[in-house]
């Protein structure tokens, strides 16, 4: 094996620089498995490591990327043996530490998922971080009651990772899904996925929304928070959930307490970074049985290999994207 190999560094000394460089395995952080990474995938927060002002990064020179997928190249850990297919995303990959744009990389264990029955790693990279995200926010979701045939279940911003993937995958649980975006020209494309509807974006005139309006939805899958979720907080039917897991609307939640204690209603944080071991295991799983698309390659923007990603970064920074831009470290 090669002791040098193809990576995407940041650097931030006389200038702040990304590109492709020779990096060897001696750059790599600690870990306990050396992984050759074959897929990664694209996202937001990636998009924001490779911008001097993104306040991601707090080292460099630094490689990001907070998905990969491939095979154990070597481990310290009993768990993992050489040739095995693994996932690894979240915790400090790709944020403080080396991540999945390099055609290797080093990983803790305990940060490490086999891969589940069901997916190969193309699959597992399709989904990513936004998929897992968008498996998590269903999962908590029907732990708080939701079940198909009681209802509708909104998605916000629907053409993005994680609302792509959640139209996708509760249309395979049968759920009757709304789709909300800001790209009119996507309605076809989201009712491919299997949203039955699609609305524009749920956006409030007023910065002080009505705490309750008519009932629309018995759930909904929110990455976008800000007044959006205000919005659906006063929609939703009595005792609804909603799962929230972003912010690009904004930190703000402009509500009352009126949802609450007169319908009941949810609010459901979805953390995919720090989410516990057991429960991460458990939806990958899912997400390789019974969440899984028929066809998953809908879900995909494009796929390109490590020097098309200054370009897809830019992409997604302006929202130039739908659905997964996927990283083929063998192209």
């Amino acid at each position: 094996m090669s002791e040098t190999f193809k990576a995407l560094l940041v650097e931030n000394e006389e200038t702040f620089k990304v590109g492709i460089q020779t990096v060897s395995l001696a750059d790599l952080p600690e870990g306990d498995v050396l992984i050759k990474v074959v897929y990664s995938s694209v996202n937001y927060k990636d998009g924001l490591a490779s911008i001097p002002n993104g306040n991601i990064l707090k080292t460099y020179p630094f490689i990001p990327g907070i998905d990969l997928s491939g095979y154990v190249v070597s481990s310290s850990n009993e768990r993992f043996k050489p040739g095995q297919p693994v996932i690894a995303t979240s915790y400090g990959i790709g944020v403080s530490h080396f991540g999945g744009f390099s055609q290797f990389a080093r990983i803790p264990a305990e940060w490490i998922v086999p891969l589940p029955e069901g997916l190969d790693l193309k699959e597992a990279m399709i989904y990513g971080t936004a998929g897992f995200t968008a498996a998590l926010s269903i999962q908590r979701l029907e732990e708080n009651g939701l079940a198909p045939g009681f209802g509708k279940v909104l998605v916000t911003g629907a053409t993005g990772g994680v609302g792509a993937s959640a139209v996708a995958m509760l249309s395979v649980k049968g759920y009757e899904v709304e789709a909300s975006t800001g790209k009119s020209s996507e309605t076809e494309y989201l009712k491919a996925l299997g949203a039955s509807e699609v609305i524009p974006r749920i956006e409030e005139e007023s910065d002080k929304p009505k705490p309750l309006n008519k009932q629309l939805w018995q759930a909904a899958v929110d990455p976008v928070g800000g007044r959006t979720l205000a919005s659906i907080l006063s929609r939703l039917a009595y005792r609804g959930s909603v799962a929230v897991s972003g912010l690009t609307g904004g930190t703000g939640v402009p509500t009352t307490v009126m949802p609450f204690i007169l319908r009941g209603v949810n609010l459901l944080g979805i953390d995919s970074v720090f989410c516990p071991y057991e429960i991460r295991v458990k939806v990958w799983e899912r997400m390789g049985r019974d969440l899984k698309p028929t066809d998953m390659e809908q879900l995909v923007s494009r796929e390109i290999g490590l020097e098309g990603l200054p370009q897809a970064l830019d992409d997604i920074l302006k929202s130039r994207t739908r659905g997964r831009i996927l990283v083929n470290m063998e192209m």
